[in-house]
């Protein structure tokens, strides 16, 4: 089942920045290598085809055995088995509305999944008025089916279009999960992002079982107090690294973002950004940054348009504690390496794969890899 591919990467010495192009806006960065960091040495990396056949895979998650979940855009999750053969669609979840950028997005196990085999996925769903984000979980059987499915979280003020669902999950040993979501493809326009009363463009926190934690920084009025941050445009990226969560999310025309959103902070979408609208015009203000609004950490201008992401940890020296993210317009793997918080490096990766979705490491210290294709590559540093 496993084809090697003819794509090797060969080291070569660091140059100034890594080549992007021309930038569309002319916002100069807050800081010294806010955006276009040194280029790292490129990594001597050997590919694999590792499985095939999938329809749009969007997320994916390791069982701990050798086995992986992956969900299918159209609405499918699958396991894919060792050798990288799949098995048919799992029973047992909800309806998903496969519409535009909205189907069967993340999912995420537990960290107790041998135990207590509790699985959890993002997804769209048809509720009166329109599509909104979803959180769900359920226990795997061992026949292969998904039982005592509860949603645990459904996003308010439904929209109409395909556009902007996020969005990432993630369970924590505490009992507490994250969900990352989108503004709903609203553009500059979009006030429900900078409302504490709506659940657009936020990082979300809740218990396992949907209730919210006690410690959440907000309450609304309509008793929204399980948003966590606020002001993001889509985040379909997210992992937990040094200092704890750490978020990646779609700009417009430039202006993606990497964030460690705190509790309580706006991220200033839509009055700021470090991109320009589509159609060339001013975001919001005009302007990259303004009072009340956290700086990214890092932005990318023109796009890397960002999917899934984790932080490597595993026995290739050159990459620990590094971030791969997914990227899907250019394509591509990005690696970034961090030093106090700050970025002081990137490489960009796989450039000639497609479109990548998501990232998975492996204990071996491999990197499993999503494309948009259909297929899953392996990754090894050499």
């Amino acid at each position: 089942m496993i084809r090697t591919l003819a794509l090797i990467i060969l080291p070569m010495a660091a140059v100034a920045q890594v080549d992007q192009g021309r930038p569309n806006a002319d916002f100069r960065p807050a800081f010294a290598e806010q955006t276009r960091a040194p280029a790292l040495p490129r990594t001597d990396v050997a590919v694999s085809v590792f499985a095939d056949g999938l329809d749009g895979p969007w997320g994916i998650a390791a069982l701990g055995n050798g086995q992986y979940l992956v969900t299918e855009k159209p609405g499918s999750l699958r396991l894919v088995n060792p050798d990288g053969s799949l098995s048919g669609p799992l029973a047992g979840l909800p309806e998903v509305a496969d519409n535009g950028q909205g189907g069967l997005l993340d999912v995420a196990v537990s960290r107790n999944f041998a135990q207590d085999r509790t699985v959890f996925w993002t997804y769209a769903k048809s509720v009166p008025g329109g599509l909104v984000t979803a959180a769900a979980r359920g226990f795997l059987s061992a026949d292969g089916r998904l039982a005592e499915v509860m949603d645990i979280f459904v996003q308010d003020n439904p929209a109409r279009n395909g556009r902007h669902f996020g969005s990432r999950i993630i369970p924590m040993a505490d009992g507490t999960v994250w969900i990352t979501t989108g503004d709903r493809g609203a553009g500059d326009s979009g006030t429900l992002v900078q409302d504490i009363d709506t659940t657009h463009g936020k990082v979300i926190r809740v218990n396992a079982d949907g209730s919210v934690p006690s410690d959440n920084p907000f309450v609304g009025r309509d008793g929204n107090d399980l948003i966590w941050s606020l002001g993001h445009r889509n985040m379909q990226g997210a992992a937990i690294g040094p200092g704890g969560l750490w978020t990646v999310e779609h700009g417009p025309r430039g202006g993606d973002e990497l964030n460690q959103p705190q509790a309580g902070l706006n991220y200033g979408w839509p009055v700021v950004s470090y991109g320009i609208n589509y159609r060339g015009s001013d975001v919001g203000q005009g302007a990259a940054r303004g009072a009340g609004f956290e700086e990214p950490v890092y932005y990318w201008d023109p796009v890397i348009a960002p999917g899934g992401m984790m932080f490597y940890d595993g026995p290739y020296t050159d990459w620990q504690g590094d971030l791969l993210i997914a990227s899907l317009n250019p394509g591509g793997l990005v690696r970034l390496k961090l030093q106090g918080g700050r970025v002081i490096g990137e490489e960009r990766m796989l450039t000639d794969v497609g479109r990548i979705r998501d990232v998975e490491v492996l204990q071996d210290g491999a990197v499993l890899v999503l494309l948009d294709a259909g297929q899953i590559l392996r990754v090894n540093p050499v």
